[in-house]
């Protein structure tokens, strides 16, 4: 993502990035060759803020948001630069949390007056996200003029769909809800493929089938657990560099708790939660596909 925006943004601009993890900061410096000129290392989130005019936060977990945000905002952040053309900072939120916890971390934001603050989870994976591929559910007010407006050319950066699902938090609420729809398909993609290759069938050819039927799904489709299926996918590379199965368990565990809050019936979300549970002891770490071979796939 970082990437991308560095790559569409104005030469004139400087993309300042921190991670807490310095060799993430370092392996993308010398990965971004010639255009390292635009891109400053910040020692935290504090300092990005002060910085920037627009910043955009992706974190594992609602306690590391609320986290990062106390110290962003605290103390009162300078004004912005002179120079600047925005009349007051964007903070863009891409974590996948809980709309209460994401409400509070707003709250917050805006009572303090330092800034306009949305929440923009995405759907597509690390494919997408190295394709600019990704889709954005955003939860933004329509009340203040321009802020959708502002967001969205912003977020077409690093995605093809931006997708404005009403005031904030709500974005939020689309993507837990997908999230749990993709646990689900996910390990019914996985026990499927098993099934089938065991019964005697080729993979590509059942692969092609399933894509070509009623039981075509993205985890069929683009990051099908079995080697050979999905170009690209994790499972292409011992399910390394994916969405990793402690991030599924933790979005199944969101949605959870918020269908329990608004008494939604959720019986296959049990299930799931406990085969998330057994894999990440045994796998932690992988893609979350790895249920395929958890599932002792061949």
């Amino acid at each position: 993502m970082a990437k991308n925006l560095r790559a569409k943004i104005p030469a004139s601009d400087t993309l300042i990035i921190h991670d807490r993890n310095a060799e993430a900061t370092t392996n993308f410096l010398q990965h971004a060759g010639g255009e390292s000129k635009g891109i400053e290392v910040a020692g935290s989130p504090r300092v990005v803020a002060e910085k920037s005019e627009v910043i955009i936060t992706t974190l594992p977990e609602p306690s590391h948001v609320k986290n990062v945000f106390h110290n962003i905002l605290n103390p009162h952040l300078p004004p912005l630069d002179s120079s600047s053309n925005a009349s007051e900072r964007l903070f863009i939120d891409c974590s996948t949390i809980d709309p209460t916890s994401s409400r509070e971390v707003a709250n917050a934001v805006h009572a303090t007056a330092q800034g306009r603050f949305v929440d923009a989870p995405m759907s597509g994976g690390v494919v997408g996200a190295r394709a600019a591929t990704l889709m954005f559910m955003l939860g933004a007010s329509s009340r203040s003029g321009g802020l959708v407006k502002r967001v969205t050319p912003i977020l077409e950066l690093m995605g093809t769909k931006v997708l404005h699902l009403g005031e904030q938090g709500t974005g939020l609420s689309g993507k837990l809800a997908n999230n749990y729809l993709l646990a689900v398909s996910n390990i019914a993609t996985a026990e499927a493929m098993n099934l089938g290759l065991r019964l005697g069938l080729d993979p590509h050819t059942l692969g092609e089938l399933i894509n070509g039927s009623s039981g075509r799904c993205w985890s069929s489709e683009v990051n099908n657990p079995v080697p050979g299926i999905s170009p690209g996918a994790p499972a292409e590379k011992d399910y390394e560099g994916g969405f990793g199965v402690e991030l599924m368990r933790k979005d199944l565990r969101l949605a959870m708790e918020e269908a329990k809050r608004v008494g939604a019936k959720v019986d296959m979300g049990e299930k799931a939660g406990g085969v998330y549970a057994e894999v990440e002891t045994a796998e932690k770490g992988k893609d979350f596909s790895i249920v395929y071979r958890w599932l002792g796939g061949r």
